[in-house]
């Protein structure tokens, strides 16, 4: 009987440590850029993971360096909203939470997204904006208004 209430002290020890270790959030942010990939991966455990690209400007060489943030997405409603900023190009700020572990079904990071916020409107596509050289004029129309009708003058003959 002793040997039983000892185990199952040991198996509720073991599985509290690993609810606090996976289901604990270490810390959480944002980040905020465009998404380059997104994907539903793994041999066994389908997770969808993704790579945001930061950019950034580098203090080292004065140029833009590319930085990249890999999350994992539990939420098939979060993964919906990554995958139609992804198609339109969009910028988007990526709240996440980081945990201390990770296990293999719920992804490949300790990082995963709980929520999406898309920033500004879609970009327009190359050769639309006027401000670039070789933006056109989007066209538009202008209903054309009719000119009033004036009645042609008569001739007075006398002077």
């Amino acid at each position: 009987m002793r040997g039983i209430l000892y185990f199952l002290l040991f198996l509720l020890v073991v599985f509290g440590v690993l609810f606090v270790l996976t289901g604990w959030s270490y810390s959480d942010g944002e980040r905020a850029g465009t998404v380059s990939k997104f994907s539903r991966r793994g041999y066994l455990f389908k997770t969808y993971e993704g790579v945001l690209n930061v950019g950034g400007f580098s203090g080292e060489t004065g140029s833009l360096t590319p930085q990249y943030f890999d999350f994992s997405v539990k939420d098939d409603a979060v993964a919906q909203q990554i995958t139609d900023a992804v198609k339109t190009g969009q910028r988007v700020t990526l709240h996440y939470e980081e945990k201390i572990l990770r296990l293999p079904w719920n992804g490949e990071t300790k990082y995963y997204i709980t929520a999406v916020e898309v920033i500004g409107p879609p970009p327009s596509p190359y050769g639309t904006n006027p401000a670039y050289p070789g933006g056109q004029q989007p066209q538009q129309t202008v209903p054309q208004q009719s000119a009033p009708q004036q009645t042609p003058a008569t001739a007075d003959t006398t002077i």
